[in-house]
């Protein structure tokens, strides 16, 4: 009986101990979580960060991009000035040639004939010559001393003034007959690169029917030919005033793909012709081109800065368009509200706009934050911080250190107090003790 007796007020003790442990736990818990929700509804949240930029009245260049062509500046087309058979192909396809340098030989035989038959007319009216000359020479004294008739001495002088036209008639048939022959050898009539040959060995060629051999284009210097709208161009004149548009301007070209050249182009003249059909002007502008980065017909893009106007820049993402009150933006004034306020836009340089009215020097415009700023009530105080553009990473790393330092030492306390609330049942807290029973009660 005295082993029953004891045992009852061992477990007595137990039980109590435990329950003094959980409610020792439980008021622990209670402190915990009361600090944790108390801060959210005691404390005010911070205000969003804003991205944004402070805007500076300039003199910005108008910067038209505008579609054009591509066109060497020198073509000739390699033609067949004789009929005959091509015989040689002398040239690489896709080479350059010299001016002068000879590129086929049409078959010369009919040629060599005629030079021959040319020349042998030509003895013939020279032998004639000189018998009529002859015969005018011995007429000369007859006719003085009346031996003769004037009439025959006459026909004697007018024969070999034929004679001597006929001279001179077979000469010209020679060189006639030579310039045909040289003709079998075509040659360049310009120099620079030339492409495939439409012809080959064996083809009959024809100089009635204008048979095109190959094409010759100088590429080392390029033409570009713009068109651009005569509406655009007259309201560019406008804004440029007084100063106009230099027939002199750079201009920049951009690739189907995007790639800018790092050589500018210079703007010869501008068409004072508008085309009828589509009401565009044609603009021609030069460029060097010695590495063939741009080859004749090619599409391509120019950029080119016809006038000047005073304005701001504004990245492209700060402007709203077609709203109702047309293009507007997001100033940030002196107490942190954005408001939308419309401004005017006058082109694009680059990637921003250049906007021309409605803004004042000095004045913050958002660039990004636009959803956060949906998720606010209107009139919500926002933090403005200087937009960083996305080229400049290492600014836009430095430009938010300051801003991740207050998390890091918050994180820090954070653990700190989590710690330290671990370490206090380990300091002879009831709750320490509590666990002594359980494990004696294993």
């Amino acid at each position: 009986m005295r082993p029953a007796q004891s045992s009852s007020p061992t477990l007595t003790r137990v039980a109590a101990a435990t329950l003094a442990a959980l409610v020792l736990l439980s008021a622990c818990g209670k402190k915990d979580e009361a600090p944790a929700g108390a801060a959210p509804g005691g404390q005010k949240a911070p205000a969003v960060q804003v991205g944004v930029v402070t805007t500076k009245l300039e003199t910005v260049a108008l910067e038209t991009e505008l579609p054009a062509r591509v066109e060497a500046i020198r073509t000739a087309q390699v033609r067949a000035r004789v009929d005959g058979v091509v015989l040689k192909r002398l040239f690489t396809e896709g080479s350059t040639v010299k001016q002068g340098q000879a590129l086929y030989q049409i078959d010369p035989a009919p040629y060599q004939a005629q030079v021959a038959a040319a020349k042998a007319d030509q003895a013939r009216a020279e032998a004639n010559l000189v018998a009529a000359k002859s015969i005018a020479d011995r007429y000369k004294p007859l006719v003085e001393a009346n031996a003769v008739s004037k009439q025959e001495f006459d026909n004697a002088v007018a024969a070999q003034k034929q004679g001597e036209a006929e001279v001179a008639a077979a000469r010209a048939q020679v060189r006639v007959a030579q310039i045909n022959l040289g003709y079998t050898n075509v040659n360049a009539p310009i120099s620079g690169r030339i492409g495939r040959s439409l012809v080959t060995e064996g083809a009959l060629v024809s100089a009635t029917q204008s048979t095109e051999l190959a094409l010759i284009q100088q590429t080392d210097n390029m033409y570009l030919n713009i068109t651009q709208s005569a509406n655009d161009l007259q309201r560019l004149r406008k804004q440029a005033g007084a100063r106009g548009t230099d027939a002199s301007l750079p201009v920049t070209v951009v690739l189907d793909d995007g790639t800018v050249l790092s050589r500018q182009g210079k703007l010869l003249f501008s068409d004072i012709t508008v085309d009828e059909t589509s009401g565009q002007v044609t603009l021609r502008a030069a460029i060097a081109n010695p590495d063939n980065a741009l080859l004749p017909g090619q599409y391509a893009r120019v950029r080119l800065s016809q006038s000047e106007a005073r304005g701001m820049l504004l990245p492209q993402q700060s402007v709203t368009h077609g709203g109702q009150n047309g293009d507007t933006v997001m100033v940030v004034g002196a107490d942190n509200k954005p408001v939308a306020r419309p401004v005017k836009v006058g082109s694009q340089k680059g990637e921003s706009w250049v906007v021309t009215d409605g803004l004042k020097e000095g004045e913050k415009v958002m660039v990004d934050g636009f959803q956060k700023l949906q998720m606010m009530p209107p009139g919500t105080p926002v933090q403005p911080v200087q937009w960083t553009p996305a080229g400049a990473p290492q600014a836009a790393a430095n430009a938010g250190a300051p801003a991740a330092q207050p998390n890091a030492a918050g994180a820090q306390a954070a653990a700190g107090a989590q710690t330290s609330g671990a370490r206090t049942p380990d300091t002879g807290s009831p709750a320490a003790g509590a666990t002594t029973p359980a494990d004696s009660s294993r």
